[in-house]
Parts: structure tokens; sequence; C-alpha cells
């Protein structure tokens, strides 16, 4: 879907942003691109909807190369979210969301109905938040209006920088479960710019570590980077909260449980269900009184029992998996 052959970018002054990097986005995939500030994450964002022009190199939408292309056209195709929303103050949700859609030239009622869509999908009301100006709206709600904006026209690729960082932490892990329901549903190709690797290896279905300098240190499944650093960097970048970061990957499978006892099932007073992340059963687990919980199918029947051990067993399941680079 998105390849970056040879693309590198050095300024006047020599500093280079982006070190020659050959890195393919295939279609659907959602690719965090992480590391720290200077390490040129959205300054090869901004390549792919010609903000920035490469120094070196191409990069390729569908097979064309974008040098090619109309910037307009080529922009108006991609949807782009940015920190701060950069709503128009002066324009009400529904017709923020409608820029792009009566810029090609969408009749009203297909606009309208668009909106509508895209608000429902955001989880906001339409009859409440459409008619709203951005002042009249809370920052996680803004940010869910600047996501609906950039979905009007359907586009196969969306560029995202930093998205989520202006909004508080617990706004911010709702929206990014939020946006992590919205791909799976529509399936778009996007690139997602964060410094915060817990946001990558959360959201990403590959994470891209840079280094300074726009250096390409990794890229490979969240479970890979977390378990399987390919360098020193990636290891220190990653921190020693690992183990913790797994939680919010890895889900219960039904080898992960205790046979259901009955004695036991009576006594426990926590539950979770079959495909949990092992964060939630870690927290079901923690507020137990008697360190067992229940897990349940997709029915509501009781299929197996959980405890302390058995988590253990599932985070070691999930750092041994032999997933692929």
């Amino acid at each position: 879907m998105i390849r970056f052959d040879g693309v590198g970018k050095t300024y006047a002054d020599g500093t280079v942003a982006v070190e020659r990097l050959d890195l393919d986005v295939a279609e659907h995939e959602l690719l965090t691109l992480v590391g720290p500030s200077g390490s040129g994450k959205s300054t090869l964002l901004r390549m792919v909807n010609r903000l920035v022009e490469p120094t070196t190199g191409r990069v390729l939408v569908d097979g064309s190369d974008i040098a090619t292309q109309d910037e307009v056209e080529l922009r108006r195709g991609m949807g782009y979210v940015i920190q701060h929303v950069g709503l128009f103050p002066h324009r009400t949700v529904s017709q923020n969301i409608a820029t792009v859609p009566r810029l090609l030239g969408w009749d009203r009622r297909r606009t309208a109905a668009r909106v509508e869509e895209l608000l429902t999908l955001v989880r906001l009301d339409p009859a409440l938040h459409g008619p709203r100006y951005p002042h009249e709206l809370s920052g996680g709600q803004r940010q869910r209006v600047g996501v609906a904006r950039a979905l009007a026209t359907n586009p196969r690729v969306m560029l995202m920088d930093e998205p989520f960082g202006a909004v508080d932490p617990e706004g911010r892990r709702s929206l990014q479960e939020e946006f992590g329901r919205i791909h799976d549903e529509l399936g778009t190709t996007v690139l997602l710019v964060t410094h915060d690797i817990d946001e990558a290896v959360l959201l990403g279905d590959r994470v891209a570590v840079f280094s300074q300098g726009g250096r390409l240190e990794q890229v490979a499944p969240p479970v890979t980077v977390l378990t399987r650093p390919a360098t020193p960097f990636v290891e220190s970048f990653i921190g020693d909260s690992r183990a913790v970061r797994l939680l919010s990957l890895a889900r219960l499978e039904a080898g992960d449980l205790l046979p259901d006892d009955v004695a036991a099932t009576e006594v426990s007073t926590g539950q979770v269900r079959l495909g949990d992340t092992l964060e939630v059963a870690f927290s079901a687990l923690a507020g137990s009184r008697d360190g067992v919980v229940r897990v349940t199918d997709g029915a509501g029947s009781v299929v197996g029992l959980l405890t302390p051990d058995r988590l253990h067993a599932a985070l070691r399941r999930t750092a041994h998996a032999d997933v692929g680079a």
C-alpha cells in the first residue's frame, strides 16, 4: 500500500531527519512509528502527503510515485489527524466534518448522511454534538471529531501525528481503545506517530522504532519488539516494564485456565471472559478475595478458573510466542 524506497531527508544545514529508509506498509495495516524527539517520525509521516519532500528516494502509494501527483488531490484522498486537532473554530462540528466532502462536490444529502454516520462511529450524538462549536467540546470530544473529519471521504490512508497527546491520561486510553475499534471495523491503512511506547504497542499491528537522525532500529509486531528487541537502543527505549506492557496485549485463552472446580467456583469472587486482556484479568485477580477468578465464554458459562500462577503462565506464553519479526 505504502512503500518508502530509499527515502531520506537532509536539511540545508546538514541535519539528517530521516536516514535512507526502505519500508513497506501493508494495506489495512496500522503501523505505529515510535521514538524520541528528533527521530524523524513526523518528517517521515509528512512525506506521505507531501508536506515534506524527501531529499532522496521515493514514496509510493498503491505503486504510484506520489511526486508525480497533484499535491492538493493527494491530500484530499488522505485523512490527517494532528495532536491539537486543528478544527475550524467558527464552524460547527458537522460543518468541520463536512469540509472535504463539500470541497469534492458532494451534495447536501450525501454529506449530511456521512456526517451522521461518522459521529455515530466515534460515539458522539449527531443531534447533540453536531450543532456545537469546537470550544463547547472537551479535549477528547474534539479529538473524536478530528478523527471523524479525517475519515469523511473513506480515505484508504490515514496519517496521525501524536493524535491523542493533548488529552488527559484517562481520556487518552479511552480514545486509543475507540480508535482501535474503528480501525478494526474500517480497515483503513494507518501510519500513527507517537513517542509513547505503550501507545505504540497497544495500537500497532507492527511497531517501527526510530532513533535519533531517523534511523530505523526495528520494525516488528508489538510482542516481538517487547520480548526480542533488535538493538540496544530498542531495549533501552522500551525500558524495564516489558511484562506490564505485555499485559495489555495478551489475551486469555482456554489453555491458560485451570479446569472448572465446583467448590472453587462457588467461593470465587471475580469474573472475566475468554479473550479479555491479561490486564483485565490482573485487575480482577487483584480485587478477588480468594485469588481465584471465574472465566466465562461468550454465552456466560464458566469454562475454567484463573489463578495468579495461571496468569503468570499466560504472560510467559505470550513472551515466548513464536511471532515473526
